[in-house]
């Protein structure tokens, strides 16, 4: 029964529900891209899915459970608790003034309904957070970084400028909120390269498609084209309408 329910978790709605929560504190805390990207990280793709296995739902072999009134029971407050903890992890890797708890604690009184929380609980729940993922807070391989490199190539056409980074941005958030394609960025690369791609398609007006964009991705990434092609094509069904895709179906992404 337990097996059975740590591999439905945390459910599509219940996980929408909470990055649309951290997507919308990160835009009251006004971060920094970068800082966004690294919360997101750390809670979607590190956090949410080993906390089952911490937690021990799925047998001994998982190691030693982690045992905190913050996540027994696990109430969505407690979640909301944690997201707002990714971020305060990310600001101290990102920033040099990091996050005061006392700013993140004035927040959650706001945005989370159902529980008013201390700096110590923020304390505490760092201390969960930091053992779920097994102290594991590296952020090289994030998708943002892999895009600001790849943006380098503004610096040679002037058709980059028509490139928004804004652009690119709303695309990420679209495939982190969306479950579907939340799996993408298990592969940061090819898919900064694919967002850059789609953010080119979408910004760049067709009569002005003269950067090589393709050859450019393939250079600097060396991922195939039909991989990059293939994530191109996910992201447009996602971020825009069926009846535009089928022109952007007749791109010539060879020039």
């Amino acid at each position: 029964m337990e097996v059975a329910a740590a591999s439905g978790w945390p459910g599509s709605s219940r996980r929408s529900h909470l990055l649309q929560f951290l997507l919308h504190a990160s835009k009251r805390l006004d971060l920094r891209p970068i800082v966004k990207y690294s919360a997101l990280e750390f809670f979607d793709a590190r956090f949410l899915p080993a906390l089952p296995r911490k937690m021990g739902f799925c047998g001994a072999r998982s190691g030693r459970a982690v045992r905190s009134w913050l996540v027994e029971p696990l109430r969505d407050s407690n979640l909301q608790l944690f997201a707002l903890v990714a971020v305060w992890i990310a600001s101290k890797i990102h920033e040099m003034r990091p996050l005061a708890v006392k700013s993140l604690k004035a927040l959650s009184d706001r945005i989370i309904a159902d529980q008013h929380f201390t700096c110590r609980d923020f304390a505490d729940a760092e201390l969960v957070f930091m053992e779920v993922l097994g102290y594991n807070i590296g952020c090289t391989n994030i998708a943002f970084i892999h895009l600001e490199e790849l943006l380098q190539f503004r610096e040679i056409s002037k058709l980059g400028d028509l490139v928004n980074m804004d652009v690119c941005m709303e695309i990420l958030d679209i495939l982190y909120e969306t479950e579907d394609t939340s799996w993408l960025f298990n592969f940061a690369c090819p898919l900064a390269a694919s967002t850059l791609v789609t953010a080119y398609v979408i910004s760049v007006p067709k009569q002005k498609w003269e950067f090589p964009i393709i050859p450019w991705v393939q250079f600097t990434t060396s991922y195939a084209e039909e991989e990059i092609l293939k994530i191109v094509m996910t992201i447009l069904m996602h971020v825009i309408k069926p009846d535009e895709i089928k022109e952007k179906n007749k791109i010539d992404f060879s020039m």
